[in-house]
């Protein structure tokens, strides 16, 4: 996901700097919109994932510094492996969905002539 994330935005961001010329924006814009609803979806999965391991991290930690429970560090050292990249995948998809917004808005400013 994150190679096609950045493919699409750096492609649309050569057709708005003009190194790929485009006839039709509103054709273009239309995709963009279809493109946008992907990784929206994608981005709302991601956000529920990450924010449901960082409960079950979080829950993890409350159990072993109530019980002293030692084994449950694994666990606790488990979560946080899986939890950090989560995070990081998190982050690229919410920084990339928010340039993509600013894209579909120079595409309108250029079929409104703007």
């Amino acid at each position: 996901m994150k190679k096609r994330i950045l493919a699409y935005r750096k492609r649309i961001d050569a057709c708005l700097s003009g190194e790929i010329v485009i006839d039709d924006w509103k054709a273009l814009l239309e995709e963009h919109l279809i493109q946008v609803g992907f990784f929206q979806h994608e981005r709302l999965i991601h956000l529920i994932v990450t924010v449901l391991f960082a409960i079950m991290t979080v829950a993890v930690l409350l159990v072993l510094v109530v019980t002293e429970y030692m084994p449950l560090v694994i666990l606790l050292l488990l979560l946080f492996v899986l939890l950090i990249p989560y995070i990081k995948h998190y982050y690229l998809l919410e920084n990339e969905t928010q340039k993509m917004y600013k894209q579909y808005d120079e595409m309108l400013k250029r079929i409104n002539g703007r």
